[in-house]
């Protein structure tokens, strides 16, 4: 198997860095030749506090969030998120506010699933979804249907990195974007073109993090 090659990238934060492989990477959904890593990101508290506020960025001033719906490991930066949502300020729509923090349940058909004690947090409430990455959509598309289903109101989608503009009609915003990789390929798996080429996998990537092959 080739050896994967790591590479670091800085940002305008000291202590956020976008962390990428390049390679033959397999999500259930798609292909692609970078593999994103974000583990540092979801884990390490000062980075995901930097996540949380480029990305509060996005919602301070006018937009209402009741509730932060966690997907893909994300909490830790869902929590820094609310806290940074919920600072007191002037401008702040959201200030003040009790922030809710919640993950959903998967089922076996990969719908999402709330529990009668956690749809009040859901239910009538501005719901921001917060995920690792949005590729193909199918995940947080998953979420949004899920927090209509409950009656709650989307507030918007935010990611650590992102290849789509918008998902279910919503815009989504993100820390990290493909223009930060100026050769990044994503593709559906049975137009892939490292396939058709005879091109090894990698490795098996989820929000977990990757396997080699």
């Amino acid at each position: 198997m080739p050896t994967v090659h790591t590479m670091k990238y800085a940002t305008k934060r000291n202590n956020l860095f976008l962390r990428v492989a390049m390679g033959h990477f397999a999500t259930s959904n798609c292909h692609s030749n970078y593999y994103i890593d974000v583990v540092a990101q979801k884990a390490r508290l000062s980075e995901a506090r930097a996540v949380a506020e480029e990305l509060a960025s996005y919602y301070y001033t006018d937009t209402v969030v009741d509730t932060v719906l966690c997907l893909d490991g994300t909490e830790v930066i869902g929590a820094c998120l609310a806290d940074s949502l919920a600072k007191a300020d002037v401008i702040n729509m959201n200030a003040h506010k009790s922030i809710y923090v919640v993950t959903p349940e998967t089922t076996s058909g990969s719908q999402l699933l709330f529990r009668d004690n956690i749809v009040p947090m859901i239910a009538g409430k501005h719901v921001l979804v917060l995920a690792v990455s949005v590729a193909s959509g199918k995940t947080v598309q998953a979420a949004l249907d899920a927090i209509q289903y409950y009656g709650g109101k989307v507030s918007g989608v935010a990611a650590i990195f992102s290849t789509a503009k918008e998902c279910g009609g919503f815009p989504v915003r993100s820390v990290f974007d493909p223009n930060d990789l100026e050769d990044y390929q994503n593709y559906p798996a049975h137009e892939c073109p490292m396939c058709k080429a005879g091109q090894k996998l990698d490795a098996l990537v989820n929000s977990h993090g990757f396997s080699k092959l």
